[in-house]
C-alpha cells in the first residue's frame, strides 16, 4: 500500500479543500431553510410554473416547501456537482501524472509491477471519494439536526448513496481516460462530469431524450424520483456499474502495456 499512501499524502490538500467546500455549501443550504420556510409555498408555486426550467431540475415532482423536497434539490446542486467534479478530477490525472511530473523513471526503478501500481492508484481514489462522502453526510445530518428538523433518514441515505455511486462511476470512467493521457488533466475530468450533468438536464426537458437517463450517471440520482419511489433504480445503477467496470478494465489493459516516457 506504499503507492496508495503516497497518493493520499500527495492529494491531502485538494481533498481537504474540496471536502470543506462541499460540506460548507450543503450545511449553509440547510441552515438557511428555517429562514426561508415561510416563503417556500410561494417559491414552490413560482418554480412550478417555469416550464422547461422546472422540469430540468425535477422541481415539478417535489414539494419545495418540505425539508425533504428542499434537501433533494440542494443535495443535487451541491453534492451532485461538487462531489462529481472532485471524483472526476481525482481520477482523470491519477495515472498520467507521473509522466507529467517526470517522476515515472524513478518510480519504475522499484520492483513494482504495473498492475499493482494501477491497483494502488485506484484504491487511493476510492478512499478519497468514500471519505469525502462520509464527512459530507455527517455534516449534512448535523445541520438538519441543528435547525430542529426531524432528519429524513431514509431519503437522505438514499440520496447520498446515489451520489456516492455516481462519483464512483465517473471516477471509473475518468480513471480509464487517464490511462490514455500523457499529461494529467483536471479539465478532462471536469468536462466529463459537466457533460454527464448536461445530458441529465436534457433528458428531463425533452421526452424524446429520456433514454439519456440510462447513459448519464445522474439518471439514478434524481431526487424527485428517489423521494417519490423510496428506492434507487437498480437497472440504471447496473448500467453505470458496467460503464465503471469498462473504464477500470481499460486502465489496466492500456497502462500495463503503455510506453511510459
Amino acid at each position: 500500500m506504499t503507492i496508495a499512501l503516497h497518493e493520499l499524502r500527495r492529494g491531502r490538500i485538494p481533498f481537504i479543500i474540496w471536502t470543506a467546500a462541499v460540506s460548507f455549501l450543503l450545511a449553509v443550504s440547510v441552515l438557511v431553510y428555517p429562514e426561508m420556510k415561510g416563503e417556500m409555498d410561494e417559491l414552490g408555486d413560482m418554480f412550478s410554473s417555469m416550464g422547461a426550467f422546472t422540469s430540468a431540475f425535477g422541481m415539478d415532482k417535489l414539494n419545495f416547501g418540505t425539508l425533504t423536497g428542499y434537501y433533494a434539490i440542494e443535495c443535487g446542486n451541491v453534492l451532485g456537482l461538487g462531489g462529481a467534479f472532485f471524483a472526476a478530477v481525482c481520477a482523470a490525472g491519477i495515472l498520467s501524472k507521473e509522466e507529467k511530473e517526470r517522476t515515472a523513471e524513478f518510480l519504475y526503478t522499484h520492483p513494482v509491477v504495473r498492475s499493482r501500481f494501477v491497483t494502488e492508484k485506484l484504491i487511493s481514489v476510492a478512499i478519497r471519494i468514500v471519505a469525502m462522502n462520509i464527512i459530507v453526510f455527517a455534516v449534512a445530518a448535523g445541520a438538519v439536526a441543528a435547525v430542529g428538523e426531524s432528519i429524513p433518514w431514509k431519503e437522505m441515505c438514499l440520496m447520498h448513496v446515489a451520489y456516492l455511486i455516481l462519483q464512483v462511476e465517473l471516477a471509473g470512467i475518468c480513471f480509464g481516460l487517464s490511462s490514455f493521457m500523457t499529461k494529467g488533466s483536471a479539465g478532462a475530468g471536469i468536462g466529463a462530469a459537466a457533460l454527464a450533468y448536461a445530458l441529465n438536464i436534457l433528458s428531463n426537458i425533452t421526452d424524446s431524450l429520456k433514454f439519456l437517463k440510462y447513459v448519464t450517471p445522474y439518471g439514478y440520482c434524481d431526487g424527485a424520483d428517489i423521494v417519490a419511489n423510496g428506492t434507487l433504480d437498480a437497472g440504471k445503477i447496473a448500467i453505470g456499474a458496467a460503464l465503471c467496470a469498462v473504464g477500470i478494465t481499460a486502465a489496466y489493459l492500456i497502462y500495463t502495456k503503455k510506453d511510459i516516457k
